[in-house]
């Protein structure tokens, strides 16, 4: 990953809900290494869920609907 792909997930990991700007943020910190091809596409598509659905799953009050996402999650 180059260090313009890395800044852009970094901003994308800024939310208007700081709990899940934090979760997003050491994530990426600890496994960014491990982002490629289909767990690159499946953190990106979490990023695209609205602050409300991201807590849900990061809570455990919802499971993912999304099964390429969703098998990343253990």
């Amino acid at each position: 990953m180059t260090d313009v792909e890395m800044n852009r997930l970094r901003w994308s990991c800024r939310r208007g809900l700081l709990e899940n700007e934090l979760v997003l943020e050491r994530f990426l910190r600890a496994h960014a290494g491990l982002l490629d091809g289909e767990r690159l596409a499946a953190f990106k598509t979490l990023l695209e869920y609205s602050d409300d659905e991201l807590w849900g799953l990061v809570s455990g009050r919802r499971e993912c609907g999304d099964p390429a996402s969703a098998k990343w999650s253990n």
